[in-house]
């Protein structure tokens, strides 16, 4: 009953074939323990009950470095990591010797996932991704290529009040068996939509909280009433008091849609992930944040000036998702000249935590976020901070850093085995394992072999060009 300018995602018929055949691809790609394809069950697949992956580096990101240690796995969680583990005999042994283990990472942030980013109507608390994220994106193929275990699905910064965002994993037939953590966190902005100004904007987020108070009044006097009535007494008390007794009464099956994830929100089931594409618009971030009570749980998400308001995200305390642009450039207004700032840079000075995000809008490098940890460290971020940023940092945010963004004893066993050093732009994905089970193998990546085959036809096909030219010349020469 909220559909008035909510678009209405419907899955057609080509779209039920193409689900089938990622569903084929993932299987082949993702749950085999051999390197034969297999398509995978319904359901989600039990890890093996022991996993070694010996013989290779490992970074825990938490601690030191291991020049060559060894990752056992039991039901997927780590249960040693050591230069001298010792491999039971009933273990499936990896030999990952001269490769390098590193934690899944995770993307803190995306839409990608989504059928659609952002719905037309600017207050939707009632919405949730369950509802549009879509298994067969390429998106989630590319994700497990790239080495990132675990995705933040929200939606996008094109919102006032957005929906209930969900951690998945980038790999399933179904939301459900793609599911970490449903229901994270409610998404937020300060910065104007579209046809919004900055003055329409707050106005309807704070408006937004107005009518949530307003209307759990009114329901909380309701149930009193009710209960009075039920009782066969007569109301002795004035409204005040009657809403302090209704709201004792209220179920969460009385709230309708649009209350039941603000009231969710507010009692603190929910995080609040904000907006921010300005540094004139973290003020009023921080300001809704704590003025409901929610910035001991808020994440700030940035646009590429608001690192201007670092003394303010400073005195907040909270951590920050940087945007995907991690160079800032402006223009100077009276001399002309053109200034960049390294945005992380300035974060970090300030004192925040911060997590990055992929930029698939970039070049070809900038989707990877190994990559964007890698730009921070040629840019002054101390090697360690940038790993953070893209491991434990993103999951502190979320709350899973008990189980993710590091290799530990205890944690999901969610491993990147890459062929060299993370920062290295030259090393790649070699296998992914998430909860203790093959997801990707490089060797049965499909995708990537039908591109270095084509690869190799436009180099043949160069070099048959370069050696006719070459031909002609030298006959022309001749003559």
């Amino acid at each position: 009953h909220y559909s008035s300018g909510v678009s209405v995602m419907r899955r057609s018929g080509l779209h039920g074939v193409l689900v089938m055949a990622m569903s084929m691809m993932t299987g082949a790609l993702a749950l085999a323990q051999s390197d034969a394809p297999s398509q995978a069950p319904a359901t989600k697949p039990t890890p093996p009950k022991k996993v070694a992956l010996t013989g290779g580096r490992i970074i825990p990101v938490v601690g030191d470095d291991l020049a060559k240690g060894t990752i056992l796995i039991e039901n997927g969680k780590i249960t040693a990591i050591g230069a001298d583990v010792a491999v039971p005999f009933d273990a499936m042994e990896v030999d990952c010797t001269g490769k390098v283990l590193f934690p899944g990472m995770i993307d803190p942030h995306s839409a990608r996932g989504l059928d659609i980013a952002n719905e037309n109507v600017p207050v939707t608390p009632f919405l949730n991704v369950y509802d549009a994220v879509d298994p067969s994106k390429l998106f989630f193929e590319d994700s497990l290529r790239d080495g990132v275990t675990t995705v933040h699905v929200i939606v996008a910064n094109e919102c006032v009040v957005g929906g209930v965002s969900r951690i998945v994993r980038p790999i399933g037939l179904s939301v459900d068996e793609m599911t970490v953590m449903p229901d994270v966190a409610m998404k937020f902005s300060t910065t104007p939509k579209s046809g919004f100004d900055r003055m329409q904007q707050l106005a309807t987020l704070r408006e937004a909280f107005a009518d949530l108070d307003y209307s759990l009044e009114r329901l909380a006097e309701t149930k009193y009433e009710d209960q009075i009535k039920k009782d066969g007494k007569k109301i002795d008390v004035g409204p005040a008091e009657a809403r302090k007794r209704g709201k004792e009464l209220i179920k969460d099956s009385d709230y309708d849609d649009r209350q039941l994830n603000m009231v969710r929100l507010r009692r603190g089931d929910l995080g609040a992930w904000i907006y921010c594409g300005a540094a004139t618009d973290v003020g009023p971030a921080i300001k809704v944040a704590t003025d409901q009570k929610l910035l001991d749980r808020t994440v700030f998400v940035l646009g590429p000036e608001s690192f201007k308001a670092a003394g303010e995200l400073k005195k907040a305390k909270r951590p920050v998702v940087l945007d995907p642009n991690l160079v800032y450039r402006e223009r100077d207004e009276l001399t002309g000249e053109l200034k960049e700032t390294f945005i992380p840079k300035k974060i970090r000075d300030a004192g925040v935590e911060f997590a990055l995000q992929p930029n698939p809008s970039a070049s070809l490098a900038e989707r990877y976020l190994n990559y964007q940890a890698a730009v921070c460290v040629r840019n002054g971020i101390p090697r360690k901070a940038a790993l953070e940023s893209i491991t434990i940092n993103p999951a502190k945010f979320l709350g899973m850093e008990k189980e993710l963004g590091s290799l530990e004893v205890g944690k999901v066993a969610n491993v990147v085995i890459m062929s060299g050093d993370p920062l290295d732009f030259s090393s790649w994905v070699e296998l992914v394992y998430i909860d203790g089970i093959k997801a990707y193998d490089r060797k049965n990546d499909f995708r990537i072999e039908e591109l270095l085959k084509l690869e190799q036809k436009v180099g043949a096909r160069n070099q048959e060009r370069k050696d006719a030219e070459q031909a002609k010349n030298a006959k022309a020469a001749g003559d």
